[in-house]
């Protein structure tokens, strides 16, 4: 992805690496009905794909009443495998692409 940055996953909060691994086991998510569910990118933010492509889960915030700010949207399939994996926590203003979150 020219122009994006990236991050390792060791980069990110423990939180995020704990997100991945549940996302690779398939759950159980935080927050059923929000986690796992198509991102739209209405925002522009992540390359341009078919809808449903994009899939987002949230991070743990410690301290938040509420999902807060942070995720990871996953890019392609299987949904417990993605090729992509990106992180915001910003609540989608801005991405990296997690470079080694698919190992």
């Amino acid at each position: 992805m020219p122009g994006m940055p990236t991050c390792p996953l060791a980069t990110l909060p423990p939180e995020a690496v704990n997100t991945v691994r549940v996302i690779r086991s398939n759950g159980p998510f935080p927050f059923p009905r929000n986690d796992g569910v198509v991102f739209g990118n209405r925002e522009g933010h992540l390359p341009e794909q078919v809808k449903g492509y994009y899939h987002e889960y949230t991070v743990i915030n410690p301290g938040a009443s509420n999902r807060s700010t942070r995720r990871i949207v996953t890019g392609g399939s299987p949904l417990t495998n993605p090729p992509q994996y990106f992180y915001t926590d910003d609540h989608y203003d801005s991405f990296c692409l997690v470079t080694d979150a698919g190992r």
